[in-house]
């Protein structure tokens, strides 16, 4: 299916360099193509809602309440674009409810339908959930799920504004982007990591019959773009790597479930004029990543400093692969000297195109309003662009 006067084939849309300033959308598509740019794109990571609070008790105004605001109009970053969010996973969730108080802890299930226990919201930082008990442990929770709340006629999977949202993606100055789910991260998730790990060796065929059933539910959604929608890239949720390497075998993941990102990337492809896609996901990814690419993704986020290293990637796969992060937060709370030799070490990588730097993941609490301030100023300058 086509749009009149439209080929999605995506070398006839290039951008234009060399001829003033770019629409924010030419500007990222030559980026991830290694072509000039009149500037790099400005994008950056959400802080924690307790870094919000700090910042605000700082200075930052109150009005600047929700966390993606306060980072696109406090901050004045570029604007993401369109991004067309189709509803992949659970639909409809679980009631999110306290089941037990016990001191500082509460006992919850989620809205993934998990038993865990968790600090109260009011004494701390947010911390990591301990899980006693996971929504998907037998095949008939899988059945039952799969049934009611993985089927892929429920009502509220697309937005109720598709149509418009359809036609603005075909001359949109900004990019466009599309939810493609998730192969491994959602069903960990849902099964917990010892109990993924355990069905992968004991009942493979039935990981990959679920991993299936979600590549084909995520297709059914992306039918409705076919040939409507003009999409710059797919993006991916994953974290499927610690600090070592992957959480499942590269030959595991060769065999089962590049077939699974293959059928959304070719598709996107064919239909939509996709050229990108882009994996969100923790963690040591070097083995991951010449796998990825050869399943159609191709640009990785947010390549975290402590376990990956962005310059052996630029080295061994130079323009095949795009890099977005890649600067580390931790030296965010430790001030201007810190934050200047961070970006001397990534310079070289945002010289060399295919790059977006910004926080390597959610901006922590320790960061003050004055540090994240000099940092603001330090990137717009090294980018090119003018400062609010």
């Amino acid at each position: 299916m086509e749009v009149e006067g439209w080929n999605p084939r995506p070398h006839l849309i290039l951008g234009q360099q060399g001829q003033g300033e770019m629409t924010h959308r030419e500007r990222l598509l030559n980026t991830m193509r290694f072509l000039p740019v009149d500037r790099p794109p400005d994008y950056e990571w959400v802080p924690w809602q307790e870094t919000l609070d700090r910042w605000h008790q700082e200075g930052m105004p109150e009005s600047f309440n929700d966390l993606y605001t306060a980072i696109q109009d406090y901050w004045g970053t570029d604007p993401r674009g369109i991004h067309i969010g189709l509803h992949t996973n659970l639909l409809p969730t679980f009631e999110y409810k306290v089941l037990e108080e016990k001191g500082d802890h509460l006992i919850v299930q989620d809205t993934e339908g998990a038993v865990c226990e968790m600090l109260r919201p009011e004494i701390g930082p947010s911390s990591i959930p301990r899980y006693l008990r996971h929504a998907l442990e037998t095949r008939q929770d899988w059945e039952r799920m799969r049934d009611e709340r993985l089927n892929p006629d429920t009502p509220g999977r697309v937005p109720d504004d598709l149509d418009d949202l359809c036609q603005q993606s075909l001359d949109s100055d900004c990019p466009v982007a599309v939810s493609c789910g998730s192969v491994y991260g959602v069903l960990r998730d849902l099964m917990g990591l010892e109990s993924m790990s355990v069905a992968i060796m004991e009942h493979p065929e039935w990981v990959v019959e679920m991993m299936t059933h979600r590549t084909e539910l995520t297709l059914k959604l992306l039918e409705k773009l076919a040939g409507r929608c003009r999409i710059d890239y797919g993006v991916w949720w994953e974290d499927m790597c610690y600090k070592n390497g992957p959480l499942v075998s590269p030959n595991w993941f060769v065999q089962h479930m590049v077939p699974q990102y293959r059928k959304v990337t070719n598709f996107l492809r064919r239909e939509c004029g996709c050229e990108f896609h882009l994996v969100d996901c923790d963690g040591n990814i070097h083995a991951l990543v010449p796998l990825w690419l050869e399943a159609g993704v191709n640009m990785m986020l947010p390549a975290e400093v402590a376990h990956t290293d962005a310059y052996r990637i630029r080295e061994q796969f130079g323009d095949r692969v795009a890099i977005w992060g890649h600067f580390d937060k931790r030296v965010l709370a430790y001030g201007p000297e810190a934050i200047d030799r961070e970006f001397e070490r990534i310079a070289a990588l945002l010289a060399g195109g295919g790059f977006i730097p910004y926080p390597d993941h959610a901006v922590p609490p320790n960061v003050s309003l004055e540090n994240f301030r000099y940092y603001r100023s330090r990137k717009l300058a090294l980018l090119g662009k003018q400062q609010l």
